[in-house]
């Protein structure tokens, strides 16, 4: 019937009848409706109605234009007629364009054939009718349907395996199929949200996703939601926890590891697990908070064996002392060394032996601070990203180009192009993503910047010590003073870059550590922690970074001057 109105509203079909005087009325011989409805459908069919008439207006007025050479007393026998009634007519069609469109996209959602998850939506609705036979049918249909389902969650939860030949399930391998609009370019405008803006705030939440292979291990395969295939009874909620278990599942089966040494990441409780999920398909109706309890167990179960495998034997405190060396610029002494170091060879712009200088000079930075763990300098490694260059092994790519150089943007200098990778072990890159990585490049090359132009107007302190004997100018006793107040606005923004901002994060942030045995809590603790940093050190608010970009370009001239 919905079909029939469809084509009722084109000007056809065959239940609703047309009379030139009455337009389009449902037809009388429908013993099946009831007279609400049939009121109900004429009302739409009024604008069937309208539709037949303008389109057997258009018909009637856009054939050819009729020759009036031969015949000019035909004009007074034709009625209307002429170029401008036709363009009128092409018009109006154009306009009636859309309506046409808008009857076919509900066609297509009406004859779609429902696939899937989808099956037990449509059967779970309809059983919520008023009569009893056909609900209890209904029901009896639908807990078959789910025996399938928790066939597919037990090969899912207990064994990574995704069994989805036809793209049934509502969980898929690959990234999210981006169903959500695309939002208008308005989105990058400032939201009023300390500053973010809705890329900016969209780029936080996306910090989990695994964008790339690490280079020492093999990162977890991307699996997302299908949320087309997930029954509304099933909140996204618990489709997400199920997700979480799979894809921890699938990351220990696919890895190459002493399984026995670390143990079974559902603690060997597979059977348990397994006759849990087969009670819930033995049960006749489906009880979501049932279900969700025997989710939360496997979901606690595999996250507790995370924590314990990350935090105990992996060593995630040591990991993020490591993180905060070295991206966060904790040990100062090695950056201050290295700056001295590199600076004549990363002023100008860089070449393709550049990088190689540059690691260099960090080994021997490395070396005069006494830096010599033989295990985690090969692990740290500078980039350069320089005009031409080509990446020739992408598979060991770890973060990509910096966001902030363009592709067809020749850095000015060195300095521009530096960046810092680090090679994560195992299974470590489940929390330090290549996305994540290149969010921590970010704050790395916004700290150097500052700890240099600290470096330069200290260096220019020393130059002024050392000639105050000699007889000075006002000319210079205004240079002095103007490095003074250059000086006083850098190393403030360096003591609340480095206390008020990153100490006072990282504490916080192993604060919550030492307070969970959950890993989910560490790596929601973790994004917020790195969505702080990069929030409150002011990298994406855009006014006061453009400005501090602008600011330290003329400070370093400056200091050129002075010295």
């Amino acid at each position: 019937m919905i079909h029939e109105l469809l084509l009722a509203s084109a000007g056809t079909g065959a239940a609703f009848t047309w009379s030139k005087r009455g337009g389009l009325q449902v037809s009388q011989e429908l013993p099946f409706l009831h007279p609400s409805e049939t009121s109900v459908l004429n009302r739409l069919c009024r604008l069937g109605t309208d539709y037949i008439r303008f389109a057997e207006f258009v018909e009637q007025y856009t054939g050819h234009v009729q020759q009036q050479d031969h015949h000019p007393s035909q004009q007074n026998q034709s009625g209307l007629h002429g170029i401008y009634l036709r363009a009128f007519c092409t018009g109006l069609d154009s306009v009636l364009q859309p309506y046409r469109q808008a009857l076919l996209d509900l066609e297509q959602e009406v004859c779609s054939a429902i696939h899937g998850c989808q099956i037990l939506e449509t059967v779970h609705k309809h059983s919520c009718g008023g009569l009893p036979p056909v609900r209890s049918a209904l029901e009896k249909i639908l807990a078959v349907c789910h025996g399938v389902m928790y066939k597919q969650l037990s090969a899912w939860m207990l064994h990574g395996l995704l069994l989805d030949q036809h793209e049934e399930f509502f969980i898929k391998q690959g990234p999210s199929s981006g169903n959500v609009p695309s939002q208008p370019e308005e989105d990058d405008d400032d939201l009023g949200i300390g500053g973010l803006t809705g890329k900016q705030l969209r780029e936080l939440q996306d910090l989990r996703l695994i964008e790339e292979e690490n280079m020492l291990a093999p990162s977890l395969k991307q699996f997302s939601l299908r949320v087309e295939m997930l029954p509304s009874y099933i909140p996204v909620r618990v489709a997400e926890k199920i997700l979480f278990v799979g894809e921890s599942v699938q990351m220990f089966e696919n890895q190459n590891v002493n399984l026995t040494r670390k143990g079974s990441i559902l603690k060997n409780q597979e059977d348990t697990f397994a006759a849990e999920l087969h009670r819930l398909k033995q049960q006749p109706l489906f009880s979501l908070v049932d279900f969700e309890s025997v989710v939360d167990w496997i979901r606690s179960t595999v996250a507790e064996h995370l924590w314990k495998l990350m935090v105990e034997e992996s060593d995630l405190l040591g990991q993020l002392k490591i993180i905060k060396d070295f991206y966060l610029l904790g040990r100062g002494e090695l950056f201050q060394a290295f700056i001295d170091t590199a600076q004549h060879m990363l002023k100008t712009p860089p070449t393709a032996v550049t990088e190689h200088d540059v690691n260099i000079a960090f080994q021997q930075s490395a070396h005069k601070v006494l830096l010599d763990d033989d295990n985690l300098l090969p692990l740290l490694h500078l980039t350069i990203e320089y005009h031409g260059k080509e990446h020739k092994d992408t598979a060991q790519t770890r973060e990509g180009p910096s966001r902030e150089l363009s592709p067809r943007e020749a850095p000015t200098s060195g300095w521009a192009a530096l960046g810092l990778s680090y090679k994560v072990q195992w299974p470590l890159h489940i929390l330090f993503t290549p996305a994540v990585l290149e969010k921590y490049n970010v704050v790395f090359k916004y700290l150097l910047s500052v700890r240099r132009v600290q470096a330069e107007l200290q260096h220019c302190w020393a130059l002024q010590m050392q000639r105050k004997h000699l007889k000075s100018n006002r000319t210079d006793a205004i240079k002095w003073r103007l490095r003074d107040h250059m000086a006083f606005l850098v190393d403030n923004l360096q003591y609340y870059l480095q206390v008020d901002v990153l100490e006072s994060q990282f504490s916080q942030l192993l604060q919550q550590i030492n307070a969970t045995r959950d890993f989910e809590s560490i790596r929601l603790a973790h994004d917020h922690f790195l969505s702080n940093l990069l929030a409150q050190s002011f990298i994406l608010l855009k006014p006061v970074s453009r400005s501090h970009f602008h600011l330290f370009l003329p400070i370093l001239r400056a200091l050129q001057f002075l010295e």
